[in-house]
C-alpha cells in the first residue's frame, strides 16, 4: 500500500514541525496543512526539482507563517511548553537504561529545546534540517533557496549561538554531577 511513506513523511514533518514552534499541537496541525497544501498545489509542482524540497519548502513556509502570526499575537504556551509538547519529543529519545540518566538525559533536552526556542528562526531553521532531520547543506541549501556556502555560515552561527546559551548551563550543570563529563547534547 502506498500510504505508509505518506505516513512516515507526515511522522517527520510533525516532528519539524513541533521543533519549529514548540508546541505539540499546533506542530501536528502544520504537518496536516503541509500534505493539504501539497494535495491542493499538486498541479503546481515543477518536477525540474525534488519533490521532497518542495514538501520542505511547504511545510518550512507553514512553520513561518506560524511563527509569524504569534508573534505578531504575543502568544504563549499555558504549560510553558513543558508538559506536552516535551512528552511527545521525548517519545523520539532512546530510553536510558537507569532512571537518573534518563532524569539527566530529560533535563538536558529540555535545555537545549529552550536555547533552540532562542534562535532566531533563521539558524533554528539550517539547525532543525540539518541536525534533526538529516538534510545535506545543499538539500538545506535547495529548500530555502538560498546557496550551500549561506546555509554553512548559518550553521556555524547557530552552533555558535548554541554554545554561548548552552555553555554556562552545561558547566554549572558539571559541577553538580560530581566532576562528570557532560557530554554535548542534540537531541
Amino acid at each position: 500500500m502506498r500510504t505508509a511513506p505518506f505516513a512516515s513523511l507526515r511522522s517527520l514533518f510533525a516532528i519539524t514541525d513541533v521543533r519549529m514552534t514548540g508546541d505539540l499541537h499546533r506542530g501536528e496541525d502544520l504537518a496536516q496543512e503541509a500534505f493539504t497544501r501539497v494535495f491542493a498545489k499538486r498541479k503546481d509542482y515543477q518536477p525540474s526539482g525534488k519533490f521532497s524540497t518542495w514538501l520542505w519548502r511547504i511545510a518550512l513556509n507553514l512553520c513561518y507563517d506560524e511563527l509569524r502570526r504569534r508573534q505578531r499575537r504575543e502568544e504563549t504556551s499555558l504549560d510553558g511548553m513543558c508538559g506536552e509538547a516535551m512528552a511527545a519529543l521525548e517519545a523520539f529519545v532512546a530510553p536510558e537504561p537507569t532512571p537518573d540518566k534518563s532524569l539527566v538525559e530529560q533535563e538536558r533536552s529540555e535545555l537545549v529545546r529552550k536555547a533552540l526556542m532562542q534562535l532566531s528562526e533563521t539558524y533554528r531553521t539550517v539547525l532543525v534540517l540539518r541536525h534533526y532531520e538529516n538534510l545535506k547543506f545543499r538539500e538545506i541549501g535547495a529548500v530555502l533557496e538560498v546557496p550551500e556556502g549561506t546555509v554553512k555560515s548559518r550553521m556555524a552561527e547557530a552552533l555558535t549561538q548554541m554554545n554561548r546559551i548552552l555553555k554556562p548551563i552545561l558547566a554549572v550543570e558539571s559541577t553538580k554531577t560530581d566532576g562528570q563529563a557532560v557530554e554535548s547534547v542534540m537531541l
